[in-house]
């Protein structure tokens, strides 16, 4: 198995999730109380609580209604060492749908003790603001005085045509929206990035944003999500291995489209996203590998090594895989390619894209 040794000092994971349902406004703070109590009960009611899309998202409610914090992620990286030879140093956050203010979650995240007990340090922020709103270039203002890590900006755009999988945007075709497209200009004067959540169908629109502000680097999440690509998801979506053969060469040239767009970059990041289709747990290094190998060489092949760059997602994945699976699948899928790759996708593309 391949290692980082020697390649790089530690890895930058960026792309991980914190929260506290308990003390911070989240979807899942109502149910939180109620798994504490009864993880098995609530576990068994979840499909009366939740819709089949939210379930095909999360799989478990035990991640998203328990704490998620530095000393968690410091516990579910501790084996990265053992798998690839190096730790993980340092973190960013992603937005992770918090409730009103979302800059409240970026002034939180300020108080959270990275870098302490073990827990990596937290190199950047990437928060949540929209730019449809009229207000986005104070929000974006407010962000950047709540902490000097804030980079960029996230809206989660994913809205599948099957209704049974799990929504984030309030309707098709947000990023090309022409009230986004007026308000993202606060964002490029700013110098920020923006973060694309989406889903494969959608890819379209990315294209559309890039073109739109060629200076402002666009960073593509997940691989833009070919949802059910590896198992059937919602109620039509990814049920016979025909459909699921369309949807990865409808992404493929999808994928291949957007990366003519110079300033945007792929995100190695859900590589055991449940949205993929993935129902499966404990799924290992090489199983992992063999089942993701054709996103990620696809997405090599398309971006080059200059703009790709590593994030676990995590604890999004951690209901199919541990961390250290992660780590080390991406590594051996992308070890041919030789050092200087592994290099840059964890750890010196992130210092660029995101201003580290």
């Amino acid at each position: 198995m391949a290692t980082l040794t020697g390649l790089v000092p530690g890895i930058i994971d960026a792309h991980i999730h914190q929260w506290d349902p308990f003390t911070t406004p989240r979807e899942a703070s109502r149910l939180a109380p109620l798994y504490r109590r009864s993880p098995a009960l609530l576990t068994r009611l979840l499909p009366l609580l939740a819709t089949r899309a939210k379930r095909d998202l999360v799989l478990t409610p035990e991640h998203v209604a328990t704490p998620y914090l530095p000393a968690t992620y410091a516990a579910d990286a501790a084996g990265v060492v053992d798998a690839v030879g190096v730790p993980v140093e340092a973190v960013i956050h992603v937005e992770a749908g918090w409730k009103g203010d979302a800059v409240g979650e970026t002034a939180w995240l300020e108080s959270l003790p990275f870098g302490l007990f073990g827990a990596p340090r937290l190199a950047a922020v990437v928060a949540h603001a929209d730019p449809r709103s009229p207000h986005f270039a104070a929000e974006l203002d407010q962000h950047l005085a709540a902490s000097d890590r804030v980079r960029g900006i996230r809206l989660t755009a994913a809205f599948h045509e099957d209704r049974h999988v799990v929504r984030f945007g309030d309707g098709p075709g947000m990023l090309r929206d022409p009230a986004f497209l007026r308000g993202f200009a606060a964002l490029a004067e700013r110098r920020l990035t923006f973060d694309a959540w989406l889903y494969s169908t959608q890819l379209d629109d990315v294209a559309v944003l890039a073109r739109e502000y060629p200076t402002t680097t666009i960073v593509l999440d997940h691989y833009g999500t070919p949802a059910g690509a590896f198992g059937p998801i919602g109620k039509r979506t990814g049920r016979t291995p025909e459909d699921r053969a369309g949807i990865l060469a409808a992404w493929r040239e999808s994928l291949a489209a957007v990366a003519e767009c110079p300033n945007v970059v792929s995100k190695q990041s859900g590589l055991a996203f449940p949205p993929l289709g993935l129902k499966n747990t404990g799924i290992d290094r090489d199983g992992l590998a063999d089942l993701v190998a054709p996103l990620v060489a696809h997405a090599a092949d398309c971006f080059g090594p200059d703009r790709l760059l590593f994030g676990s997602n995590f604890p999004m994945d951690k209901a199919v895989t541990s961390l250290p699976t992660v780590v080390g699948a991406l590594v051996d899928i992308l070890s041919p390619r030789g050092p200087d790759v592994l290099a840059k996708v964890f750890r010196e593309n992130a210092v660029r894209i995101y201003s580290l």
